[in-house]
């Protein structure tokens, strides 16, 4: 028989729980509900909803860094078909679930950043891993010939950040994948040609 690993279940569909509605709205009387235990079982894992938040963001950005570097460090592609690749897979993503959850990192900037110091701090950690990872891809890409040397690759990561970032929020809210659509043509026909 396998065994059951509670904690993982009560923070995967924690995770699932606040992409939909956010933290704030998210319950944990909803979270275990759902999970299927009682209210015991996140005490013993968790001191506080504080700390299974910072759990989720923890999954969260652990799973999407890992899917970051594969593609954007995948040797077989030239850096900015990496870079490309990527934006279009979430953008993909983002269209088959009609446009809404939209990013649980950018989510939760958007709702705790002025709320929780110790939210803050982690969301900004995780974004300037995010960055850092671009900032990779694009310095291959000037190697490579294939991006202007003279550009600053880690100011060109933080756009790219922070563009995309913004363009997932104005989809979410225009509840279409435009933005996303127009921040890729942009980037790509005239910021990085």
């Amino acid at each position: 028989m396998e065994k059951k690993d509670t904690r993982s279940d009560i923070i995967r569909i924690g995770t699932e729980l606040i992409s939909r509605q956010g933290y704030n709205a998210t319950g944990i009387e909803m979270v275990l509900k759902e999970a299927g235990v009682p209210k015991g079982s996140f005490y013993h894992y968790f001191k506080s909803k504080e700390e299974f938040g910072l759990a989720v963001m923890d999954l969260f950005a652990d799973y999407y860094g890992r899917r970051m570097a594969t593609v954007l460090q995948d040797a077989g592609q030239p850096p900015l078909t990496r870079l490309r690749t990527l934006l279009e897979g979430s953008l993909e993503r983002f269209s088959r679930n009609q446009c809404s959850k939209g990013c649980l990192i950018g989510n939760l900037g958007q709702e705790m950043a002025d709320q929780n110091e110790r939210f803050r701090a982690r969301l900004d950690e995780i974004f300037d891993d995010w960055r850092r990872l671009f900032a990779a891809c694009l310095f291959e890409a000037q190697t490579a010939k294939e991006l202007d040397s003279r550009l600053d690759t880690g100011a060109l990561a933080s756009f790219v950040l922070s563009g995309w970032e913004g363009a997932i929020l104005r989809a979410k809210v225009m509840k279409s994948p435009q933005p996303l659509q127009d921040f890729i043509e942009v980037l790509f026909k005239v910021t990085l040609r």
